[in-house]
């Protein structure tokens, strides 16, 4: 599993973690699910950039999604991107096409109201 221990992550990651290591990460990470050519993804990524530059610490996991992931349907993702904020492996939240920072703000606010 690829992701960044801190901060925002710019690349999807092609292998696919596994539900049980993303079950077993520990604090707060924020799981995103999409495609590099998906043009939802491309659009929401300056937002996504921008909210996740006030959680420098938050680990955020690009998932390559698609036909046969098993990680996207294990977590019932349909449209992308989807963002979904775990605590300690189990979903807290989830946006689904965000396109405003404000809107990825929102949902990473249970960081702050809940820190570890």
């Amino acid at each position: 599993m690829r992701a960044t221990t801190t901060g925002y992550n710019p690349e999807f990651d092609e292998d696919a973690p596994a539900f049980e290591d993303v079950s077993g990460v520990k604090g707060f990470a924020l799981l995103e699910f999409g495609a590099p050519w998906c043009g939802h993804c491309q659009a929401a990524a300056p937002a996504v950039e921008e909210a996740m530059s006030a959680h420098p610490s938050l680990q955020h996991i690009k998932v390559y999604d698609g036909k046969g992931k098993r990680l996207g349907r294990a977590f019932s993702v349909k449209l992308w991107p989807t963002l979904i904020l775990l605590e300690d492996g189990l979903e807290i939240e989830r946006l689904v096409r965000p396109i405003h920072a404000d809107e990825v703000t929102d949902l990473l606010s249970y960081v702050n109201r809940n820190p570890n």
